[in-house]
């Protein structure tokens, strides 16, 4: 996410804003676009991803209509056709984001004409952010128009009812009350349990494993509710990818609801890392062979857990996905994954030993280790 962040960051300049300011200008020609750049050149050097945006937002403020709804129809106009299934908001209207936030700054004084515009904003790029503001100040009006979001014909709209909703969205600041309880997320959620859209399903899934945080029963009961009652593969889905964090902790109650069975019951002979030193931006491969020692058939998660050496040798452990097994009685099967080491800018790598254990439904069935030199 950060390097994300990062990649965004890098656009908002004055070259954003003579975009933007181009724009606005067809629509109202008076809009001072080379005043607007030269602001905007003079005050991003030093500023991060949020900080730019925020201030090309004051910079439209500044000379659009001191009316805010007039100011908010001059923005409507530039926002272009809404993104089809697969286009990406940071791709095709990375430069919407300063007229989203426009409206998380200074439309409080008209709640309804800015959910309004959100809206339409979240057709083309997205709402998930500016909404959030509306939630804590005007909290049953922005519900009941997120409530309205997730029977939206479109799928940006019903994601937007999702995202905007997460109690612990990355970049925002938390929604506590959603923290404390869940309840009200999980009414939004209701009627996109089984969404056909594979862009609103990732942000139910991520939106539930947020609640695994925060209520872990009242999660595993929604999904075990939802399974029940929609038993769909995009409900599975759903439940699968919501329940994650909670399988990578080895919470059996989450792994019995997704199926996994057995896992003490299977054996790990061997497990090989090899090549066992490598070097920043090389790669190891993991090959694990695992054997039901049962009469009867399983089905188990493997995962392997790399613990990252940290500066004074301390480890920090970190989980990734291994494999979802089917064994047959007293069957065997090899596993492989190729595991890269590479710079991220969320983790940085220091040399030493890294332990790898490899858990079976959440336990630790064998180990091994391989040498990082930088």
């Amino acid at each position: 996410m950060a390097s994300q962040e990062y990649g965004l960051k890098r656009h908002f300049n004055e070259d954003a804003a003579v975009l933007i300011g181009t724009k606005v200008r067809a629509v109202r020609p008076d809009f001072d676009v080379d005043g607007y750049a030269r602001e905007v050149a003079a005050r991003i050097p030093g500023k991060e991803l949020k900080d730019r945006v925020l201030v090309l937002a004051e910079g439209l403020r500044d000379r659009l209509p001191a009316d805010y709804p007039a100011a908010v129809e001059v923005l409507a106009a530039i926002l272009g056709a809404e993104l089809a299934e697969g286009e990406g908001m940071f791709n095709e209207s990375w430069f919407l984001m300063p007229v989203a936030r426009f409206v998380e700054e200074y439309g409080h004084e008209h709640p309804e004409v800015s959910l309004r515009a959100l809206e339409e904003i979240t057709r083309r790029h997205t709402a998930e952010y500016a909404v959030r503001p509306y939630i804590d100040k005007h909290y049953d009006l922005a519900m009941a128009t997120l409530a309205d979001w997730a029977l939206s014909p479109s799928h940006n709209v019903r994601r937007a009812a999702s995202e905007g909703c997460r109690s612990r969205l990355p970049w925002a600041k938390t929604l506590t009350r959603f923290v404390k309880d869940p309840r009200p997320v999980l009414a939004i959620l209701e009627p996109l349990r089984s969404d056909s859209s594979e862009y609103v399903r990732k942000s139910v899934a991520n939106n539930l494993n947020d609640i695994t945080k925060d209520d872990r029963e009242l999660a595993l009961a929604t999904a075990a509710r939802w399974l029940a009652e929609s038993q769909t593969p995009e409900t599975a889905w759903i439940v699968k990818h919501g329940l994650r964090t909670l399988v990578k902790k080895g919470d059996q109650d989450a792994l019995r609801l997704l199926g996994a069975t057995g896992g003490e019951h299977i054996e790990i002979p061997a497990v090989r890392i090899a090549p066992t030193a490598i070097r920043l931006g090389e790669a190891v491969t993991i090959r694990v062979d695992l054997v039901n020692g049962d009469s009867t058939p399983h089905s188990v998660t493997v995962d392997y857990v790399v613990h990252h050496v940290r500066l004074g040798g301390k480890a920090i452990p970190k989980v990734f996905k291994l494999a979802t097994v089917d064994l047959g009685a007293g069957e065997r099967k090899t596993l492989e994954k190729v595991h890269k080491v590479r710079e991220i800018q969320t983790r940085r790598y220091y040399p030493g030993d890294h332990l790898v254990d490899i858990q079976v439904n959440g336990t630790v069935l064998a180990s091994d280790r391989f040498e990082l030199r930088l």
